[in-house]
């Protein structure tokens, strides 16, 4: 099997996907002819992108031969054998990019993906798909092929016309995607594929944020868990919840009231600096401290506070003691969570019940979404 030729170098690497070509339904003669060639515009934005298949949906992927068997050819491509009549299926959504005989691996398909990855099917019984039609991932588009008495379909992975080892992103004895993050990054000659390491917060004070957190992403990951006990507190250390976030009417609850006994010590959250302390309408005494990230912690209705504007605080500093300053029926501390400026559940970060930060990633999004 003559593959060698079509094989640019690649090795293992990690990432979250940034772009998508599910625009193009017509391609050159040049890209309906032959199986390997660049991608148009795949790396105009940037030099890399990345692949987040960890998070990819069932929908979203499908092995070529579901009842096949794999092996590795040449460390470039699969030969997955299965039965006569077999239907060969998309991996991914995307367009047909190529769907003809070839004088080397007989009737052949090519499909360009929305996720800038190529996929090969060849060796085909027949073709089912045509040049510029979109198909789904799990979509028929090949029937396979037999050579005497085996039966099985040539399939193969590109990167702008660089065939990879699949067994980088597939485990071939599952058919199961790697649940990982693969960052593919164009070099001189050739694209440089590897296991993109996240980018690790240990803590939002903003004095240690990222200069910029997008650079290499659309998205940036917060594992909570991530943040090291020393930059993060419960505000009210024993304190119950005696009245939760949200609700309903005219003035539905913008933040978590706990409550403990009056002046008792109230701690931030969080390392930041704080940029309001002082009487503020029904909050009465009232602190806000800046967060990296876009986030930002109140505190309301404390009976003194004991940090003033400007002034940095670490986590777990003693800022105030709860009151019942403001528009307060009781002792307690009234802790809201913002992001970007608008408010958040606290439960989001915060387990309530332990005090502890809760074991979820928060997905940061450029144009200042969270998930």
């Amino acid at each position: 099997m003559r593959t060698s030729k079509l094989l640019l170098p690649l090795f293992l690497m990690l990432s979250v996907s940034i772009h998508s070509l599910r625009a193009q339904t017509k391609f050159t003669e040049t890209e309906q002819q032959q199986i390997s060639v660049r991608t148009p515009g795949l790396f105009n934005k940037s030099n890399k992108f990345q692949l987040d298949f960890s998070a990819m949906p069932a929908s979203g992927y499908s092995f070529p031969l579901p009842v096949g068997k794999a092996r590795l050819m040449a460390s470039q491509a699969l030969e997955i054998t299965s039965q006569p009549g077999d239907i060969v299926l998309s991996m991914f959504p995307g367009t047909v990019r190529m769907a003809k005989r070839t004088s080397q691996y007989g009737y052949t398909v090519v499909v360009r993906h929305d996720n800038g990855l190529e996929t090969v099917y060849a060796h085909n019984e027949a073709n089912l798909v045509k040049v510029g039609q979109r198909v789904r991932a799990g979509q028929r588009v090949a029937i396979v092929g037999r050579d005497g008495g085996r039966t099985y379909t040539l399939f193969a992975i590109m990167v702008d016309g660089g065939w990879i080892n699949p067994t980088t992103l597939l485990d071939i004895s599952s058919h199961k995607l790697r649940p990982q993050k693969f960052e593919f990054r164009r070099e001189s000659s050739y694209v440089k594929v590897s296991v993109a390491e996240d980018k690790k917060i240990k803590s939002l004070d903003p004095d240690d944020a990222m200069d910029n957190p997008f650079a290499d992403n659309a998205t940036l990951r917060l594992d909570l868990q991530g943040i090291e006990r020393q930059h993060w507190s419960y505000p009210l250390a024993g304190a119950h919840v005696i009245s939760p976030y949200g609700g309903r009417g005219k003035r539905p609850h913008s933040g978590v009231d706990i409550k403990t006994k009056p002046n008792d010590k109230v701690l931030a959250a969080f390392d930041g600096v704080v940029t309001q302390s002082g009487p503020y309408f029904g909050y009465g005494n009232y602190i806000v401290i800046r967060h990296a990230y876009g986030f930002s912690t109140c505190y309301s209705h404390q009976s003194r506070n004991f940090v003033k504007k400007g002034q940095k605080v670490k986590a777990g500093q003693v800022i105030g003691l709860t009151g019942q300053t403001g528009r307060a029926t009781t002792p307690h501390l009234h802790f809201e969570v913002r992001f970007n400026g608008r408010t958040i559940n606290p439960s989001i970060l915060f387990d309530h019940v332990n005090h502890r930060l809760q074991a979820k990633v928060l997905t940061i999004g450029r144009n200042g979404t969270l998930r």
